[in-house]
């Protein structure tokens, strides 16, 4: 669904398994290229990438969750929703560094400018989020146009000198 200029939304139903991540990856970045926000595909997709795989790992009863795009002026907003009321915890700094799992939320903290979770009403489920904020507009620049110097002809400068010359008494 998308509003106006400012106030963008993108929703996405899906059950979290592993094939569907990488199609959630390629919806996601066309729709932030259609919003032209380029620059924040990356960090978005991988982001995606953790949220969906933290579902696909860890929620119960089953693996359906939403994902919701949300463009602001400033910022946009990346919701993941699942069923599951358990929240995640944010892996102790001193992880294994060679571990290939329990990084997922470390990273996308480290890409996101901010993140946290919600418990949805009456047990039903939660969601995780974060945002990333959108690149400042450059200024478009317009080419000055050359000035051209173009010199008043000889008799005009005669006849201004003249007409402010005062005679000397």
């Amino acid at each position: 669904m998308q509003a106006d200029q400012t106030d963008r939304e993108c929703a996405l139903e899906l059950d979290a398994h592993p094939y569907r991540i990488q199609q959630i990856r390629r919806i996601v970045s066309a729709q932030l290229r259609y919003w032209r926000l380029d620059p924040l595909i990356d960090a978005a997709s991988l982001g995606i990438s953790e949220l969906l795989a933290n579902v696909h790992r860890h929620a119960k009863p089953d693996k359906h969750c939403s994902v919701r795009l949300s463009h602001a002026s400033d910022r946009l907003t990346v919701a993941v929703a699942d069923n599951d009321p358990r929240l995640p915890k944010l892996a102790p700094a001193a992880a294994e560094p060679l571990a290939t799992a329990g990084r997922g939320l470390a990273m996308v903290e480290a890409v996101s400018d901010s993140w946290g979770t919600d418990l949805l009403p009456e047990d039903g489920g939660k969601v995780v989020w974060f945002v990333l904020r959108t690149p400042m507009p450059r200024p478009s620049l317009v080419p000055l146009r050359a000035a051209v110097a173009v010199e008043p002809p000889r008799e005009r400068i005669a006849a201004v000198a003249a007409s402010i010359a005062v005679p000397v008494a």
